[in-house]
């Protein structure tokens, strides 16, 4: 009985895992999707100076290696807590679980978050939100570190798309209040993949 129960459940992960694939048309939809975003004075966080001349963000090359599927451990017992920003402001979040995953043959791990407010809201219910710092943090990339937002699978199986990671607002424009990268986010890799700085 054991082993049939084990049989079933590497077959039910090879399935998760076998669903999602590398797909770089998804990448250049997401870097079109946020050109514009950026490009529009209605939803832009730029600065009325840099968006008089802005063209696009500067993407790395869609790289596979940064597109990983993580494991998820859910942990149902945290307690919320105010999460610190770049002004006063201190949302509360709760951290939702932990995520395994490999790149290069390294063991890496991030914990992952819900704001509490946020998921009051229906088409919020089941946002995450997963902040991270890497070794390009303060030189190719942003200081502050980058965002990437997921959404709660129905299994234990989560797609990480370092490709998909975006800048805080803050990266922009000083107005903005940001929820800083927690300490134990930050990776001590090279993250290749996302959005990179904007400014020098």
């Amino acid at each position: 009985m054991k082993n049939l129960l084990l049989f079933v459940f590497l077959v039910q992960l090879n399935f998760c895992f076998g669903q999602n694939k590398f797909d770089v048309s998804a990448v250049e939809k997401f870097q079109t999707e946020l050109n514009a975003e950026y490009a529009d004075a209605k939803t832009s966080p730029l600065t009325a100076e840099d968006l008089a001349v802005f063209k696009t963000l500067d993407f790395y090359p869609a790289n596979e290696t940064f597109y990983v599927v993580a494991k998820l451990i859910r942990m149902p017992k945290e307690k919320p807590f105010e999460m610190k920003t770049s002004t006063d402001r201190k949302p509360v979040y709760v951290k939702y679980g932990e995520l395994f995953f490999t790149i290069d043959g390294r063991d890496f791990k991030l914990n992952v978050y819900k704001n509490i407010e946020l998921s009051k809201k229906k088409e919020y219910k089941d946002y995450l939100f997963l902040p991270f710092s890497d070794l390009t943090s303060g030189h190719e990339s942003y200081i502050g570190g980058k965002y990437i937002d997921l959404r709660i699978p129905k299994g234990d199986a989560i797609v990480l798309d370092f490709n998909t990671s975006y800048n805080p607002y803050c990266a922009y424009n000083s107005k903005y209040s940001c929820p800083k990268v927690p300490l134990e986010n930050d990776l001590d890799i090279e993250i290749k993949a996302g959005v990179k700085k904007f400014h020098d």
